[in-house]
């Protein structure tokens, strides 16, 4: 083999390697961001207080109607 050839399968795997971490870091901050959404979503959709009932509704069920 000659030094050219080499220093340029050298480079190449350098390039491949910079791509595949650039990827996952891409891939991290994606999750991050989709993570942060949900979690807004989950707490808009959480009841704000518990319901007003009076505490004795409920409490018996009329089965001779």
């Amino acid at each position: 083999m000659e030094l050219s050839s080499i220093s340029s399968q050298v480079s190449s795997q350098a390039s491949a390697q910079i791509s595949a971490q650039m990827s996952l870091v891409l891939l991290r901050k994606t999750l991050e961001l989709q993570a942060a959404n949900i979690t807004g979503l989950v707490q808009a959709a959480a009841p704000a207080s518990a319901p007003s009932n009076p505490p004795n509704l409920g409490n018996s069920i009329d089965v001779m109607a």
